[in-house]
């Protein structure tokens, strides 16, 4: 992944479950980050460092 260090292990596990390609991780931790924000419990780091692994980690690509 490019330009951008990744500070939350949340992020680290969802690039590697997205690298396994493991749809079920990988939506379980996008709900819990997706609530973390909307509850305010995060300063949306974690949330833009998701989005930017979202877009740059090809599901599957370590199988």
């Amino acid at each position: 992944m490019s330009d951008l260090e990744i500070t939350h292990q949340s992020v680290r596990d969802y690039i590697d479950a997205k690298r396994r390609g493991d749809r079920k991780t990988t939506d379980r931790i996008v709900a819990e980050v997706q609530a973390r924000f909307a509850t305010r419990k995060t300063d949306g780091s974690e949330a833009a460092e998701l989005g930017h692994a979202s877009m740059h980690v090809r599901f599957g690509e370590g199988v």
